[in-house]
């Protein structure tokens, strides 16, 4: 028994003794799910051992019980804490034994009575028992009290099922304020605890409040429970009126001969019958088909099946478009529309030529590699358009579920086919271009692998009979001309890659860029701006300074912006009324766009010793780097700065070790690693750098700085060294080489192994620069380095001996 409940007791037995008298021991009988009230006459069911026998007793010897009302109706032997302390005392009238061993007992409520404390717990349950003597409550607030009881009694009656007219009768009949208040709690359903609050409420005033709060909670439940049951039975109503007048319409259109059902199922047999589908699909049609035909059009089944059945008979199965094979016309769209990319034409042309002698000659599968901004994207349109044929794009960047590339199989809930077939429906033939952008983003997680899936998409051999999980019908994809697009090579799986041919797009050099902004990027921006051509001219020097002045990228990306930008600030003045032509000239150009954002700062730089050029290669083309090296008084320390990766930090550390190695060769002081502290740096330390083409760099540089000898400023240089001095060979040749034209070099150290890599850079870039070809460290510094400036000496002789 809690604290709260003991003070409660006492209160109730100490506030006014005067009203406790008739102290006795009683029997206790727990009641379950239920508040027994004075005055009320009820039969109870008897089915504990324990309570049988205190009926049988109490019946017997003719005594009084006190009902109480239990806690927790799942208790089977109730103590003293699992019983509430106020109940009703009560007399046995009459007792049933029912056939299941059980008694049916009829008892009559007398008055209300606490239990002081009990006395017995063994065979059942006895305690000392007090009466309460209630007050009579008079007055005004009694009546209206009353009287509101009533009145929600009355609206109870018509609400619930459970309360008869015999009820409303038997309350109007009642004048103690007290018994009303009792009255209505026994004959309501509401919660025990709820009920037991009113039976422990002395004052009768306080207690019809309760009771009238109780009951008026009952009826709002009441009312909005009806509420919600009328709007369900009209739905219900209003769905079998719906029915029943559609079965009416359907017979009334049928006598007419006016069925539309039948009408669509007809036409669409008619479709399927005179059509040129493969035998497969004619066949999984018509079954489908006779299966709509028996289910009624309001069912849910019967959407999936017309869903199923339209996206089967829109699909072109058979439907081509006709490839323009005139050879000559192809070369000169190609041409009109892109400018270089000399490589992905001939290709194209290629294909065209062997299509004009094999008609049945599948779709080739090509990949473009290269950075942003060169038109790989925009290339796949113009291959289109030289064809003849639609153009469909599917973005593979940030993919990761499978069913986006083979569909969701029919058992779901609005499934659909995969993008590859939502794209052939979308272009309507059998033999479009297909591009799937961003190949190289692909993701993966727990719904599947969609690299997995495009092996069977990109696969020559199998992609004649491809299967999505939706139509489960093969549809033939070896006509389609399949174009990937991506930046990088690496992040595509090796087995995806193989059944692609790459063909790599280069970054574009400063002439090249000038062409595509003359012929196709000013007159589109002037165009999209609403600007004339006789309102706006740029000059060569303004559109050459914005390359290299306001952009430093692989493509023309940034360029369009920034040519975009400056067709803003022309119509501003037009639009404000000027009638001039605009020259675009180099002061125009500062004047929209500010001051130059990049500088030529080679020749700047490697003004002190202890400063090389190299050239890295990046995921969005070349690039060149500076590496600066210093020294300090110390003992011999290398400091790495610049966010260099561990083939990075492996590169200096054997430079120095070579340096180390030569130190009297190469006219350095043998002891200078016990005197100095050497650091070497690489710029934009914001950047994640690493790779070992940067270890002929870095010699040099250390070289440099202990010598004391400038190195070049018009040379780059990458190559890989070892131990004993040799240059091994790199990789991404072109990309470096473009960025070294790109940057304003004029000479670039090559490793010897990587002659025959220039192969692949364009002639027009290769005829820009000069190539040194190199095998061993030796012949790097004596081409790097500039004669010392104190001694003016040449540098050491390439046949020059060097320690191993």
């Amino acid at each position: 028994m809690s604290e709260k409940e003991v003070e409660r007791d006492e209160q109730i037995v100490m506030e006014d003794p005067g009203k406790l008298y008739n102290q006795e021991i009683l029997p206790v009988m727990p009641l379950r799910n239920s508040v027994f009230y004075p005055r009320q006459m009820m039969p109870l069911t008897v089915g504990r051992k324990s309570t049988i026998q205190l009926v049988d007793d109490a019946f017997r010897d003719d005594l009084p019980v006190l009902i109480v009302a239990q806690k927790d109706a799942n208790t089977e032997r109730p103590a003293s804490d699992d019983i509430y302390k106020l109940g009703t005392v009560a007399r046995i009238l009459k007792v049933y034994n029912m056939p299941d061993g059980s008694k049916s007992v009829f008892v009559q409520g007398l008055y209300r009575a606490q239990i002081f404390s009990l006395v017995q717990q063994d065979p059942y349950l006895k305690g000392f028992v007090q009466r309460i003597e209630e007050q009579k409550a008079e007055g005004i607030e009694a009546e209206a009290l009353t009287s509101a009881i009533k009145n929600s009694f009355r609206k109870a009656i018509d609400l619930a099922p459970d309360l008869t007219p015999e009820h409303l009768g038997l309350l109007l009949n009642t004048e103690d304020p007290g018994h009303v208040a009792d009255m209505a709690m026994w004959l309501i359903n509401i919660p025990v605890k709820e009920k037991q609050e009113v039976l422990e409420e002395l004052d009768v005033k306080e207690r019809l409040r309760k009771s009238n709060v109780f009951l008026s909670k009952l009826v709002q439940r009441l009312e909005l429970g009806n509420k919600i049951q009328s709007e369900v039975q009209d739905e219900i109503n209003k769905s079998q009126r719906d029915y029943f007048l559609r079965e009416q319409m359907k017979a009334i259109k049928h006598e007419l001969g006016e069925d539309d059902e039948n009408v669509e199922i007809n036409e669409l047999r008619k479709r399927i019958e005179e059509s040129n589908y493969p035998e497969e699909v004619k066949k999984t049609a018509s079954k489908e088909l006779d299966r709509l035909q028996r289910m009624h059009p309001s069912s849910a089944e019967y959407t999936v099946a017309r869903t199923y059945l339209d996206w089967l008979l829109d699909l072109p199965w058979s439907v081509s478009t006709e490839d323009n094979l005139d050879i000559k016309q192809a070369q000169n769209s190609l041409e009109t529309d892109h400018y270089g990319l000399e490589k992905v034409k001939k290709r194209i042309l290629e294909y065209l030529a062997v299509r004009k002698l094999k008609d049945d000659m599948r779709g080739p599968i090509l990949c473009f590699v290269g950075p942003p901004g060169v038109g790989k994207t925009s290339l796949g349109k113009s291959i289109a358009k030289a064809l003849g044929r639609k153009f469909v794009r599917m973005s593979l960047g940030g993919v990761h579920d499978e069913a986006e590339i083979r569909g969701h199989r029919r058992t779901y809930i609005g499934a659909l086919p995969g993008r590859i077939i939502q794209g052939i429906k979308k272009a309507g033939s059998n033999n479009p271009v297909f591009m799937l952008d961003e190949v190289d983003k692909i993701g993966m997680d727990f719904r599947g692998d969609p690299a997995s899936a495009l092996l069977e998409v990109l696969d020559p051999e199998q992609n004649f009979s491809f299967s999505d999980h939706y139509l489960e019908i093969p549809f033939d994809l070896s006509k389609v001309m399949f174009i990937a697009t991506g930046n990088m090579m690496e992040p595509i799986p090796p087995a995806l890659r193989d059944r692609m041919e790459i063909i790599e797009i280069p970054s574009y050099v400063e002439d090249e860029k000038l062409h595509i902004a003359r012929s196709f990027l000013v007159p589109k921006q002037v165009q999209e701006h609403g600007l004339k051509e006789e309102q706006i001219e740029f000059t060569n020097e303004a559109l050459h300074f914005m390359i290299s002045g306001y952009t430093k990228e692989a493509g023309v990306r940034n360029l369009e912006r920034k040519i975009a930008d400056v067709c803003r600030g022309v119509a501003m003045e037009v639009a404000a009324g000027a009638k001039k032509k605009f020259t675009i000239g180099r002061e125009e150009v500062v004047k929209y766009l500010g001051n130059r954002k990049f500088h030529q700062e080679v020749s700047e730089r490697l003004n002190k010793p202890g400063i090389a050029t190299g050239l890295a290669w990046t995921p969005v083309g070349g690039d060149i780097l500076f590496i600066e090296a210093s020294k300090m008084k110390g003992k011999g320390n290398l400091i790495l700065t610049g966010q260099l990766g561990d083939v990075m930090k492996e590169s200096a550390q054997a430079a120095l070790s070579f340096i180390g190695a030569n130190a009297e060769t190469l006219g350095i002081e043998p002891d200078f690693r016990e005197k100095y502290d050497i650091h070497v740096h690489v710029p934009a330390g914001a950047v994640p750098k690493d790779g070992p083409s940067a270890g002929v760099t870095m010699l040099t540089a250390l070289v440099s700085l202990l010598t004391g000898r400038l190195v070049r400023n018009d040379l780059a240089m990458t190559g890989e060294i070892t131990l004993r001095g040799a240059v091994l060979p790199i990789g991404g040749v072109k990309e470096k080489v473009i960025a070294a034209v790109r940057s304003g070099i004029k000479t670039v150290i090559l490793p010897k192994k990587n002659e025959l890599d220039l192969d692949e850079v364009p002639a027009h870039v290769r005829d820009q620069l000069k190539f040194k070809f190199v095998g061993e460290m030796q012949e790097v510094l004596g081409f790097a380095l500039r004669p010392n400036r104190k001694e003016d000496k040449p540098p050491a002789r390439a046949e020059a001996p060097i320690a191993n």
